[in-house]
């Protein structure tokens, strides 16, 4: 046996014990990337009549970014379409440009016939464009995640200053005609605590902007690196400490499943009375009705909001008319000198994608070949696999430094490209709480965005290639885990698959064997080796009514310790997963959503 070592620089993070990696959502679908995978070729050239393509410009852009176009391309600029005119004119098109007013639906995909090639969305939001339809149709979507950051920060800020002393409400009192000083009495920025939830581009910019004015920032973000905060002055803490001692509370995190209305009735009991919230992120990481009740009782003394969970709200919106909020119609990105960045941003990533260049700021990537895929599929859905279930094992300790990926194959290191696996792992490790899509194009790119390093290591096997790999070992190094159990000898987070019958299994946590098909969700339980434990952990599901879809036990010696990997078709209760726990016999267990 010999092992063939490889390393590639992508990125990490520090995590902690109540991140929101703890609130991880279910995986999604992934849209497969370029056409490799054992030579690097351009994914798609663009050749048009009159030596230039067509570029279709649907809502209004930046000069300078139309001008950038039009050295390489035919441009249209044809604004506010029909969802028909849309369709009758993408046929011509090799390219559409869009901001967030214009839906790309199906429809559009299937009514280009295979002509449209790239989709740009200016901005970083790509909600209104139907991904799964454009990976099918071969279609590249790319976006500007950065060319608006510091508009947000600063009207961050301005929303920030102008709720503190009341400057919007104070400003219709004048204009009504009245004078209510003793009214509009404000608070202070000196001195109080702003807790910045979400620590990328933007979060980190207002945490910046907010110690000039003299506040104590803390961050909460999984993925945030601990030297860049520190930098900066910025304390990272976790979710509950960072909602709980915050004077102000400011939202910078994406919308997915995890963040989805995270903050809640709940999370609103945890609050300092009289916080005040600020929100230039997504209007729906907010239960809206939460926080007008939050507001009446007087827990949330003020928000001011520039996103809301429906865009326009509608006219009678109690949030929105509610004396102690001021709102913006989504100015976020609304600066002249945003706008143009944006436009020369999302140009040069369409005019890269006709030249056949594989662009950074990919979200989705073109078909591979289905030979490819057939063999690879049952492997890329374990990698990523494996990546949620590492990821949610991590408990905080010194952050993570380092991640190392092990490929256990019978095929020559040339005969095995392992990006597109590698870009699973990623995906797995970073995507529920991101706002990218993360594939075999931008899978480096994001990562190292994030300071996540990824070793990976390949072990040759005796026997016949005919199956691309026998296992993925994931390890993270230097972390504290939430279930001491998957800590190997050697001090790593440690876990393991195969693919057996097409379908991905878990095989290794830390030192124990186990076999637990890698599907709907898994609950890892340490025990005291004794009769009767599967029965009794079994029971106490059944009578919840959760099924029960596999479930292996790996274990030190008889009468030892052993471990158990139950696979559950459906989330147990809070309630059920404390039942298990108070099992006199299991030492520890954790509930892992795949």
């Amino acid at each position: 046996m010999a092992a063939f070592a490889s390393s590639s620089f992508l990125a990490l993070s520090k995590s902690s014990p109540s991140s929101l990696s703890s609130k991880l959502g279910g995986g999604g679908a992934f849209s497969v990337a370029v056409s490799l995978p054992r030579r690097r070729r351009p994914a798609f050239v663009v050749l048009a009549v009159g030596g230039k393509p067509t570029v279709l410009v649907a809502e209004k852009l930046g000069e300078a970014g139309i001008d950038l176009l039009k050295e390489v391309a035919n441009v249209d600029c044809s604004y506010n379409l029909s969802p028909e005119e849309l369709c009758t004119k993408i046929s011509l098109c090799d390219a559409l440009i869009v901001r967030s007013g214009t839906k790309v639906t199906r429809d559009v995909f299937e009514a280009s016939s295979g002509r449209l090639k790239v989709v740009g969305r200016a901005g970083v939001g790509i909600d209104n464009v139907d991904l799964a339809a454009a990976t099918e149709h071969g279609c590249l979507v790319v976006n500007a995640p950065t060319a608006n950051t510091v508009a947000a920060a600063e009207h961050g800020i301005a929303l920030l200053t102008a709720m503190a002393r009341n400057v919007a409400q104070a400003d219709a009192s004048v204009k009504a005609g009245k004078w209510q000083r003793s009214k509009y009495v404000g608070v202070s920025l000196v001195g109080k605590t702003l807790a910045v939830m979400g620590f990328g581009k933007v979060g980190s910019e207002v945490a910046r902007r907010a110690k000039g004015l003299g506040m104590h920032v803390i961050a909460h973000d999984p993925y945030a690196p601990a030297d860049r905060a520190h930098a900066i002055g910025v304390e990272l803490v976790s979710f509950d400490e960072a909602i709980s001692t915050a004077d102000f509370i400011s939202l910078h995190m994406p919308l997915t499943s995890a963040t989805s209305k995270i903050l809640n009735d709940e999370t609103f009991a945890k609050m300092k009375k009289g916080v005040r919230i600020i929100n230039v992120a997504r209007g729906g990481v907010i239960d809206e009705e939460a926080l007008v009740k939050a507001l009446d009782a007087g827990i949330v003394a003020q928000a001011a909001l520039d996103v809301f969970t429906v865009e326009p709200p509608l006219k009678d919106n109690k949030l929105v008319l509610h004396e102690q909020v001021i709102a913006t119609p989504h100015l976020g990105a609304s600066t002249m000198e945003a706008q143009e960045g944006v436009a020369i941003e999302i140009a040069e990533a369409v005019v890269g994608a006709l030249k056949g260049e594989l662009a950074a700021t990919a979200v989705n990537a073109p078909m591979v070949p289905s030979e490819v895929l057939t063999e690879l599929k049952p492997f890329v859905k374990l990698a990523e696999k494996l990546g949620r279930l590492a990821v949610q094992l991590i408990a905080g300790g010194s952050g993570v430094k380092s991640v190392k990926v092990t490929y256990a194959s019978a095929r020559a290191p040339d005969d095995l490209d392992t990006r597109l696996l590698r870009a699973m792992i990623t995906k797995g490790l970073i995507e529920p709480i991101s706002n990218v899509f993360v594939n075999l194009v931008n899978a480096d790119f994001t990562a190292k965005q994030r300071g996540l390093r990824i070793s990976e290591e390949r072990i040759l096997l005796d026997g016949s290639p005919e199956s691309p790999l026998e296992s993925i070992q994931v390890q993270i190094a230097n972390v504290e885990s939430r279930f001491a159990s998957a800590i190997s000898d050697s001090g790593e987070i440690k876990v393991e698959g195969k693919v057996k019958d097409g379908i991905p299994h878990l095989t290794r946590v830390g030192t124990f064997e186990v076999d637990v098909s890698l599907e709907g969700s898994i609950i890892l339980c340490r025990q005291v080796d004794q009769p009767g434990m599967i029965g009794k952990v079994g029971s106490i599901l059944g009578d919840e009514n959760v099924n029960v879809s596999f479930m292996s036990v790996g274990r030190t010696g008889p009468r030892q310790h052993a471990v158990m990997a139950i696979g559950v078709d459906e989330p147990p209760s809070n309630d059920t997963l404390k039942r298990i726990g108070e099992v006199p016999a299991v030492e520890e267990f954790v509930f892992l959503k795949l």
